[in-house]
């Protein structure tokens, strides 16, 4: 059969289809996800379709969010200037990103050596591992800086007569 029978070329379409999150990324292949999103929109809703496929299968992300929400409403319970409130709304999101990215790379890496075990595989896996970690490590540090001192005040204030 000559090769041009053998390899079909994408069917061409207007615009993509709309995302349709876990069922597109876990149960069926996207139709056509070669293709540039058809408009911004579009893009959100590939967007929000990573970021809900992160929430439900991944641990590590879920808790990521708890902490970061709990770190985030504790500032504003205590009053921390803006500038605070943002640096630890901003190392949270650092954390949240990393972590994207580190289930985005499993997943490449996964895909790319199946069920095989391979160094370079288990190598970028590692790493990007590292990094969330790394990043969340920095988000505990600079909480604790910014919220323990009156988190302290606050406590010890109650307790004196």
């Amino acid at each position: 059969m000559p090769m041009s029978q053998q390899i079909s070329s994408p069917p061409k379409a207007s615009s993509p289809p709309a995302p349709n999150c876990i069922e597109t990324a876990v149960n069926t292949q996207r139709e056509l996800s070669w293709q540039v999103a058809s408009n911004l929109f579009v893009s959100f809703k590939y967007a929000w379709c990573g970021i809900s496929y992160a929430f439900q299968t991944q641990r590590n992300f879920r808790i990521h969010v708890g902490v970061g929400a709990l770190a985030i409403s504790l500032s504003v319970f205590l009053h921390l200037k803006s500038v605070e409130i943002a640096v630890i709304g901003l190392t949270s999101g650092l954390v949240l990103t990393l972590e994207l990215l580190n289930t985005a790379i499993e997943s490449i890496v996964d895909l790319t050596v199946k069920q095989t075990y391979h160094e370079l595989a288990k190598i970028a896996k590692d790493c990007a591992a590292g990094a969330v970690l790394v990043s969340a490590l920095v988000a505990v540090i600079v909480a604790a800086v910014l919220l323990l001192p009156p988190l302290l005040t606050l406590v010890l204030g109650s307790i004196s007569p």
